[in-house]
């Protein structure tokens, strides 16, 4: 099936352990939400929209060149929920699916993103997902069937409660590699990663 496929990556976040807006990080010289931007750019998606909110006017100056659409969530403070029902409310009616990206894993590819796409386009599972050595990471893929349940989460929480209520719908892709699986969350995260990136 082709269907409209879109991707939604979450940029809006307060970073209140990393101290600075983490968005703006440092990462081969650019600042790390580009270098996500230009992953999900990279693959075979229809519609790109980054959600901002916190720093929006330096994060949305990171992007200015890119062909993404950029969608401001006034209710960043309350919680990552709102960011993504942002996202998935700011969709053109014709998307038939949509892959959630964060905007802090820089080690999510182009290909690892065509993957779960050209899975999703042959088996029509409602959720799929990658599984980095052996555990459920990011981005995670939805078809449109679910974004209503999408819509109604609540609070400081992704689609985690969405994800463990159909488990049964939910089909994973292996990967072999840990490196998608952190975050950038803290300093140490950051030093961390930035080791990583500079042994590929």
């Amino acid at each position: 099936m082709k269907g409209v496929i879109a991707a939604i990556v979450l940029a809006a976040g307060t970073a209140t352990r990393m101290g600075q807006p983490k968005q703006l990080l440092n990462w081969g010289g650019q600042p790390l939400i580009r270098v996500v931007a230009e992953h999900v750019l990279a693959a075979s998606l229809d519609q790109v929209l980054v959600v901002v909110g916190h720093a929006q006017a330096a994060v949305t100056d990171a992007l200015h060149d890119l062909p993404v659409q950029i969608v401001h969530n006034p209710h960043y403070t309350e919680g990552q929920s709102t960011s993504l029902k942002t996202g998935v409310a700011a969709l053109s009616s014709e998307v038939t699916a949509a892959l959630v990206v964060l905007g802090d894993q820089p080690f999510v590819t182009s290909t690892i993103i065509d993957t779960i796409v050209t899975t999703w386009r042959s088996s029509q599972t409602p959720i799929v997902a990658p599984s980095y050595q052996g555990q459920r990471g990011h981005p995670v893929l939805f078809a449109c069937s679910l974004f209503p349940e999408l819509l109604a989460i609540a609070g400081d929480q992704g689609a985690r409660s969405l994800l463990q209520r159909h488990r049964s719908a939910l089909q994973l892709i292996p990967f072999d590699d840990q490196r998608p699986l952190i975050d950038i969350d803290t300093w140490e995260d950051y030093q961390q990663m930035s080791r990583l990136n500079n042994t590929v």
